[in-house]
C-alpha cells in the first residue's frame, strides 16, 4: 500500500531527528529507495533532500552528489511536486554542493565554475536573493588566490542578506576567518567580540569562531583573553559533527602558548584526522594546524614520544617531518587544480606565522603539592562520626562547622571571604559564570578545612575543585587534586560507597590523559574496601536497624557495579580490549539484573566497541544489538542511533549489507 505524503514526511521527520552518521544516512537512503519505487511523487523532493543533508553532515560528502543531482533533475522535470519548503531545500543544498566541490582537488576548476554559474542562473530564475552566490564566488576566489579576492569579499559583505544567506551564527565566523587570514586581526576581533555578546549557535558555532579568535588574541598579545576564549572554545567541540578545523586550531593554540603536554594530548585524542577526514580540504586544514604545532614544539620537545596508530612517526620531530610532507603534497594537488600557487603559499604563510608564540597560563589549580597538614590514616570525621557525602558534582556550602575554626572570621564588606564557609558560598555563586574562579575558591576552602581537621569535607571540596578544573581543561592541575582529595576522604572515615563517585570522576580524567594505572589502582582499592564492608555483623560493627542495613547494602552494590563498569572502561583505554569486553559484558548483565537498563545498555555498548577494536566484529554484533535494545527501552533515541552507526559499520565490514540496511530501516520505522 502506497503511503501518503504525510506518512512519508512523518518518517522523514523521524530520520532527521537522528544524529548524523551511518545509521541516519542508511535510514534516509532506505526512504529514498522506497519513495522512488512506490511513491508518492509529492514526497520525493523532501526524501532526496534529507539524504543529501544526511550525507553532507554525516561525513560522506561525496555520496551527496548523486541524490542532489536527482533532486535537481526532479525540479527541472516536475516542479509541481515541490512545495515552498522543498524549493528552499533545493537551493540551500546548492551551497553545500558548490562549497564541497572546492574541497576535492580531483574536481576540475571548470566544473566548479560551471556549477557556480548554474547556481547563479537558477537563483536568478527563481527570483532568489544573491547573497549565497556572492559568498560562493568569494570562497572560490579565496581558494585560488589572486587580486580579486578582496573585491569578492567586499561584494559578498555588501550583498543584502536573504533567506539563503549563511546562518547568523556562521556568517561572522566566515568573515573573521578571512580577516585573520589577511592580517586584519583587530577588525576580526571586534567583529567576533560583538557577535559573542549574544549566544550564536548552530552545528559548528560558536566553536569555529572561538577557535579562530583564540589564535587572533595570541597574535595581538592578549594572553588573558586568549586563555578565556580557549577554555570557552573547548566546551563547543563536541557538537555531533566532525569539527576538524577547530580541533586542529586548538592543538595549534596549545603548542604556540607553551602548553606542550596539553597540545600533545589533544593531538593524540584527535589523531584520526591526520589520515582521514570528510574531505581533502579538511585534511589539509588539520595538517596545517598540526604542522604549525609540531614546528612550534620541535625545538624543545622534538624527542617527546607520541602514540600514533596510523602515522609512521614516534616523536614530535618525526611527526613534524611527516605532517609537513603530507600537507605540502596536498597543497600541490590543490594548486594543480586551481592553476595558482595559492594553497602552497597559504601553507608557508601559516608556518611562518606559527613562529609567533605567546606564553598563556591555562592552569586552574596550581601544580604544587596539595596544601594542608599531612593526612593521618584512619582519622575520623570532623565530629568523630562516619560522615555522609554529597552527590556527584555538587558544591557544598557550609562544609565548615564554624567560621572561627577555619583560620579567619567573616570577611569585611567588599572583601573576598577568608573563612571556609564564605569561600564555599562565594564559589557556589560564581561557578556558573566563572568556573575557574570557583575552582580556585574551593581549593582555598579545602586547605582551610584540612588545616582545621575536617578531612572529609576538605576532600569533597577539593574533589569539586578538581572536577571544575578538569572541565576547564586543566588536567595537570586536576589529577593531583583528585588524588589528594581521595586521600582526605579516606582519612576522614568516609564510607567506600561515597568514595566511589570521586574515584570515578578521577578515572574519567585519567582516561582522557591516557595513563590509567593510577586510576585502576584507585578503583581496585575502593572495590576491596566495599568488599570489606559487606558483612553487617563484622567485628566492630555497630548494631543497626534492618532497613538501614538493607539500604546501605543496596547502595554498596550499586556503587560496586558502577566501579566495575569504570574498571572496564579503563581497561579499554589501556588497550586491554579482551579483558575490557569480558568485564563489560558481565557488568552489563549485573546492571540488567538490578533493573538499571540504561546502564546495562552503555556497558553492552562498551563490550561491543571493544570487540570491534580488537577485530572481533562477529562477536560484537550481538553486544551492539543488546545495547540498542536497552536504549530503546529507556527511550534514549540519540544514543541508540549512535550505537546503530557502529552496528551498521560492523555489519558492512562483515559483508552483511542487507542486515545493515535493516538496522537503518528499523530506526526510521
Amino acid at each position: 500500500m502506497t503511503r501518503s505524503v504525510d506518512q512519508v514526511n512523518a518518517a522523514l521527520y523521524d530520520v532527521r531527528r537522528m544524529p548524523y552518521g551511518l545509521a541516519r544516512s542508511t535510514a534516509a537512503a532506505a526512504e529514498v529507495e522506497r519513495v522512488e519505487a512506490e511513491g508518492p511523487d509529492g514526497a520525493r523532493a523532501y526524501a532526496l533532500f534529507v539524504l543529501v543533508e544526511s550525507y553532507v553532515w554525516g561525513g560522506e560528502v561525496t555520496k551527496a552528489y548523486l541524490p542532489f543531482t536527482k533532486m535537481l533533475r526532479w525540479w527541472d522535470e516536475h516542479p509541481e511536486h515541490f512545495d515552498a519548503e522543498d524549493a528552499h531545500s533545493l537551493f540551500w543544498s546548492f551551497k553545500w554542493m558548490v562549497g564541497h566541490l572546492m574541497e576535492f582537488p580531483t574536481v576540475p576548476a571548470a566544473q566548479i565554475e560551471r556549477t557556480l554559474d548554474d547556481m547563479a542562473r537558477r537563483y536568478a530564475l527563481a527570483g532568489n536573493g544573491t547573497n549565497a552566490v556572492a559568498l560562493e564566488r568569494f570562497e572560490w576566489a579565496r581558494e585560488r588566490g589572486g587580486q580579486d579576492v578582496e573585491d569578492a569579499y567586499r561584494a559578498w559583505v555588501a550583498t543584502p542578506r536573504d533567506e539563503f544567506s549563511q546562518c547568523e551564527a556562521c556568517e561572522p565566523g566566515d568573515r573573521a576567518a578571512y580577516l585573520f587570514e589577511v592580517g586584519r586581526h583587530d577588525e576580526g576581533i571586534r567583529l567576533l567580540e560583538q557577535v559573542l555578546q549574544g549566544s550564536p549557535s548552530c552545528a559548528t558555532e560558536p566553536g569555529d569562531m572561538l577557535s579562530h579568535l583564540q589564535l587572533a588574541y595570541l597574535v595581538v598579545g592578549d594572553a588573558a583573553a586568549a586563555a578565556r576564549t580557549h577554555r570557552r572554545g573547548l566546551r563547543h567541540l563536541d557538537t555531533g559533527v566532525a569539527m576538524t578545523g577547530p580541533k586542529g586550531r586548538h592543538v595549534e593554540f596549545l603548542a604556540r602558548t607553551g602548553n606542550a603536554s596539553r597540545a600533545l594530548r589533544l593531538l593524540t585524542e584527535h589523531q584520526a584526522f591526520l589520515t582521514e577526514t570528510d574531505s581533502p580540504g579538511d585534511r589539509l586544514g588539520f595538517l596545517t594546524s598540526v604542522s604549525v604545532a609540531t614546528g612550534a614544539l620541535r625545538a624543545e620537545h622534538g624527542d617527546a614520544p607520541l602514540a600514533l596508530r596510523d602515522v609512521p612517526a614516534a616523536t614530535v620531530a618525526e611527526l613534524d617531518d611527516w605532517a609537513r610532507r603530507e600537507a605540502s603534497e596536498l597543497a600541490r594537488a590543490f594548486d594543480a587544480r586551481n592553476g595558482t600557487p595559492a594553497a602552497s603559499e597559504r601553507l608557508r604563510s601559516a608556518w611562518a606565522a606559527g613562529t609567533r608564540t605567546l606564553p598563556v597560563d591555562l592552569a586552574v589549580l596550581t601544580s604544587a603539592a596539595a596544601p594542608g597538614s599531612s593526612v593521618a590514616a584512619g582519622a575520623g570525621g570532623s565530629d568523630g562520626t562516619t560522615p555522609s557525602a554529597p552527590p556527584d558534582g555538587v558544591i557544598v556550602p557550609g562544609a565548615a562547622t564554624s567560621a572561627g575554626a577555619q583560620g579567619g572570621g567573616p570577611a569585611t564588606a567588599g572583601a573576598e571571604p577568608s573563612d571556609a564557609d564564605g569561600l564555599l558560598a562565594l564559589a557556589e555563586g560564581v561557578a556558573g559564570e566563572d568556573p575557574v574562579r570557583a575552582a580556585q575558591l574551593l581549593r582555598r576552602a579545602a586547605a582551610l578545612l584540612e588545616s582545621a581537621g575536617h578531612l572529609d569535607r576538605a576532600g569533597f571540596t577539593l574533589a569539586e575543585a578538581a572536577r571544575l578544573a578538569a572541565l576547564e581543561g586543566d588536567d595537570d592541575g586536576a589529577a593531583p587534586a583528585f588524588v589528594h582529595a581521595l586521600a582526605l576522604v579516606r582519612a576522614g572515615g568516609v564510607a567506600p560507597r561515597f568514595v566511589g563517585p570521586v574515584v570515578r570522576a578521577y578515572a574519567r580524567l585519567e582516561a582522557g590523559r591516557g595513563d590509567v594505572s593510577g586510576a585502576l589502582a584507585q578503583v581496585e582499592r575502593t572495590l576491596d574496601d566495599l568488599a570489606a564492608t559487606t558483612d553487617p555483623l563484622a567485628a566492630g560493627s555497630a548494631p543497626r536497624a534492618a532497613e538501614l542495613v538493607e539500604r546501605d547494602a543496596a547502595a554498596d552494590d550499586r556503587e560496586r557495579r558502577d566501579l566495575r563498569d569504570t574498571q572496564a572502561r579503563l581497561l579499554a583505554t589501556a588497550g586491554d580490549l579482551d579483558a575490557a569486553a569480558t568485564l563489560a559484558e558481565a557488568v552489563a548483565e549485573d546492571f540488567a539484573r538490578a533493573g538499571q537498563v540504561g546502564d546495562a545498555a552503555h556497558a553492552f555498548w562498551l563490550a561491543g566497541r571493544s570487540r570491534c577494536e580488537a577485530g572481533a566484529d562477529a562477536e560484537a554484533v550481538d553486544l551492539l544489538e543488546s545495547a540498542m535494545a536497552g536504549f530503546a527501552i529507556v527511550h534514549d533515541r540519540e544514543t541508540r542511533t549512535a550505537v546503530a552507526n557502529e552496528l551498521v559499520a560492523t555489519l558492512r565490514r562483515l559483508g552483511r549489507e542487507q542486515d545493515a540496511a535493516a538496522v537503518g530501516a528499523a530506526l526510521s520505522g
